[in-house]
């Protein structure tokens, strides 16, 4: 869950840190106080897009930090840490991002530099944030077939990763057909241009390695006198009267003539003759050397001359000359299925039915998989809809099909040949259509957490924020909401923005967020509430005016329904 938040030079906030709790813990205040600004710094640290805007006017940077912990060690975003060498210690996670005045954005994870999209991947796995605007989510078509395979992922990710990889190489197979398949010209064209590279790198007649092999023998004979005049200064210093191995000679000579005196001369009298022999070794191997070069000005004319050939190629065909054969090979075999293009047209049509009649086959597995999640899911749903006082709602899953066109074989796409949409009718004898079609407000905010209190049971999220879902609904609805929120809230922590005193009343930590002016600056502070501020708070959300008695009765009696609630 999420432990630790920490909010610094972020919009309205000049600095703010507080700990959550397990549970429910509620954010409530007046509207422009700074709500929604906290939910967007939470969806920022969880790799949502930034902007400058968010930066505090008349400073520098923006910096969000959360800290997570983990209870369980088969949690999903152990293996994340893992594939991306981040180390997680002590159950925690902490995500840290932060947004300069210029644009720049920096993300860490455990202290970690790590790009956007890897935030973006941990941040998914540990928060899941539903506010109005992504509420809409529910209402693309597009995204039905992610939620329902969601709902029985157990079943229906094998079935899918065979499928993906199936499809994926169908894909690249009908990729390759149609490029084989165009018209003679585009590809005698193509084929004069393969043959244009062929030659050129065949009459290059190019060899492994032989760019590195010359430039290091350019690099000698570039630096002959060099080269020369150290090899024969270490030789001279070595061999001849008064130099160093006569010397070397006379120390070691002096120490065999009495080893057999003392126990460390004849120690180091073994040493000294090893070393002797070896510097004797060496200068011969000196001398040997400098007698092999050879100061040659035609060799290195055309070393140079090759290099420069080679060095052309390279601007063309390949960074090395084991890049550039490898696409020779490659043009070749190109070459070579241009030329007998009916032959490869017949073996790739063959390979795209064989491997198309396989994806069919988990294609179709998948849709039976889906076909009984669909009803399960629909089954659940109803029940949880009951409970939110649409008991007369209808909810199903349609699972379509396409046909490829001039044929009868099923359309297949990413995720097979089903195309899945949510239809719900909310009043009696009233067909069932599309979400988008159907769905008022209070409505959908209701079908959202039906479903969201589905999904908490499958997804392995710690957090779960929700921000102002319950707009447009009031009275016993309200009521449905905060206990369906408050169930949620057993099995995952929730934080949640909220207008509805239900709602607050059923809060584990109450947390009022305001904002004040000083020095001609705003700023936003928050305070986690006693039970008597939380009673005063929740006066003021029933009434919006001055507190009185009764409001706070009416108070005091919300608190005590959702006490009895959560002990029911």
């Amino acid at each position: 869950m999420l432990t630790e938040l920490s909010i610094k030079n972020f919009a309205i906030i000049d600095e703010i840190s507080f700990t959550l709790s397990e549970g429910l813990t509620v954010l409530t205040g007046e509207t422009g106080a700074g709500k929604s600004i906290i939910i967007d710094a939470i969806k920022l640290l969880a790799g949502g897009r930034g902007s400058i805007e968010f930066v505090r006017h008349g400073t520098k940077k923006a910096e969000i930090e959360g800290l997570f912990t983990i209870d369980s060690k088969d949690f999903a975003v152990y293996r994340a840490g893992e594939y991306y060498g981040i180390d997680i210690q002590d159950e925690m996670v902490v995500l840290h991002r932060v947004i300069t005045a210029g644009g720049k954005s920096i993300c860490r994870v455990n202290g970690k530099l790590v790009t956007l999209a890897i935030l973006r991947e941990f941040g998914s796995l540990l928060i899941d944030i539903h506010s109005q605007h992504e509420t809409q989510s529910l209402m693309d078509a597009d995204n039905h077939i992610y939620l329902l395979d969601m709902y029985d992922e157990k079943n229906i990710v094998k079935a899918k990763n065979e499928y993906h990889k199936l499809f994926k190489k169908l894909t690249t197979l009908r990729k390759r057909y149609r490029e084989l398949s165009e018209n003679e010209q585009e590809m005698s064209q193509r084929l004069d241009l393969l043959q244009f590279q062929f030659n050129e790198l065949e009459q290059a007649e190019l060899v492994p390695n032989e760019d590195t092999e010359l430039e290091e023998e350019q690099l000698q004979l570039a630096n002959f006198e060099q080269i020369y005049k150290s090899l024969q200064d270490a030789y001279d210093a070595l061999y001849g009267e008064q130099k160093g191995l006569e010397w070397l000679n006379t120390a070691n000579q002096a120490l065999q003539d009495n080893r057999n005196n003392d126990h460390f001369i004849a120690e180091k009298a073994e040493e000294m003759s090893n070393h002797y022999f070896m510097m004797e070794e060496l200068m011969y191997d000196i001398r040997n050397y400098s007698e092999t070069l050879q100061y040659d000005p035609q060799r290195l004319n055309e070393i140079e001359s090759r290099l420069n050939e080679i060095n052309r190629l390279k601007k063309k065909y390949g960074t090395t000359v084991e890049e550039m054969l490898e696409y020779l090979a490659k043009i070749e075999e190109e070459m070579e299925q241009i030329t007998n293009k009916d032959t490869h047209l017949s073996k790739l049509h063959d390979e795209i039915e064989e491997i198309k009649k396989d994806a069919y086959l988990e294609a179709k597995q998948l849709h039976d998989l889906r076909k009984r999640a669909a009803d399960s899911l629909a089954k659940e749903i109803h029940k949880e809809l009951n409970g939110l006082y649409l008991e007369n709602a209808s909810f199903s899953v349609s699972i379509n099909t396409k046909t490829e066109p001039q044929s009868t074989d099923f359309q297949l796409h990413q995720n097979g040949y089903d195309y899945v949409t949510f239809l719900i009718s909310t009043n009696a004898g009233e067909p069932s259509k599309e979400l988008n079609k159907i769905a008022s407000g209070g409505e959908l905010s209701r079908i959202m957490l039906a479903l969201k209190t589905i999904f908490a049971k499958h997804q392995g999220i710690t957090s779960v924020i929700f921000d102002e879902v319950d707009t447009g609904v009031s009275g016993r609805v309200a009521q449905a909401i905060a206990e369906k929120i408050n169930h949620i809230s057993e099995k995952s922590q929730v934080l949640c923005i909220t207008h509805l005193p239900q709602v607050a009343a059923m809060s584990d930590t109450h947390i009022l967020i305001n904002k004040q002016e000083k020095n001609h600056r705003t700023y936003t502070n928050i305070q986690e509430l006693s039970p008597d501020r939380k009673i005063d708070e929740l006066s003021r959300m029933l009434t919006g005016t001055k507190l009185t008695d009764t409001a706070k009765k009416h108070a005091q009696e919300l608190l005590e329904l959702a006490s009895a609630h959560k002990e029911k």
